[in-house]
């Protein structure tokens, strides 16, 4: 195995151009497939939100596995909500005060009630492996289609990395059609290129969960 450390990273600083605002929620419930639906909500809040270039929105999972219990997958299926969830909203810097007008707000979710709480901010990871949940893909591609494409995507933003993995599919329901997605890994990058994937995200809808990046944690 070859493994070559960038002596530089010990010095390097998370910059704030775009960051992760979260807030705490009250919420019992959501189906699986709330992609659509909380998108919708938030946008009635906040109308520049679909529009602005690099806002996005992480969907909301619960625990993943705990005590043998496993997150459910059906579309109509409910995630049960502990209190340590948070509604995340990834924004640039300009927009975090118009973000945090989210505060107070009750959602109406697909027939479930959020009520959004206070809100505080978090910078982007340190990471040098970074995954992305859902990238949206055409329903027709391959995965060697998919890996092509998402490639590109990425040599465009100017990351450079050594590894990338697709993973699961997944689907999500909207007035327009199901909307197709694939996970993918991207591994062995900089801290700073991880940084710039985080902040660009790949591909659409990312005001519905796509193409954002979060570090990959069983590194």
């Amino acid at each position: 195995m070859y493994w070559e450390e960038d002596d530089n990273e010990e010095q390097f600083l998370v910059p704030d151009d775009v960051m992760d605002l979260l807030f705490q929620i009250d919420c019992p419930a959501l189906p699986v497939d709330h992609a659509w639906p909380l998108s919708r909500e938030i946008q009635q809040v906040l109308p520049w939100f679909e529009e602005e270039p690099k806002a996005g929105l992480h969907l909301i999972h619960g625990a993943e596995s705990g005590n043998g219990w496993e997150r459910p997958q059906a579309a109509d299926d409910l995630l049960m909500l502990s209190r340590r969830v948070k509604l995340e909203l990834r924004l640039p810097r300009h927009r975090i005060p118009d973000g945090e007008m989210l505060s107070g707000a009750t959602l109406d979710v697909a027939g479930y009630k959020l009520v959004v709480g206070k809100p505080k901010t978090r910078r982007l990871s340190m990471t040098n492996f970074l995954y992305s949940r859902y990238v949206a893909a055409d329903k027709d591609w391959s995965e060697d289609d998919f890996m092509s494409w998402a490639v590109q995507e990425l040599q465009d933003t100017g990351v450079r990395f050594r590894k990338a993995l697709c993973g699961k599919a997944a689907r999500f329901n909207t007035p327009n059609g199901t909307l197709h997605t694939k996970s993918l890994m991207i591994a062995d990058l900089s801290y700073e290129d991880a940084v710039t994937l985080q902040e660009s995200g790949i591909g659409p809808h990312r005001t519905m969960g796509c193409g954002l990046f979060i570090p990959q944690k069983s590194f």
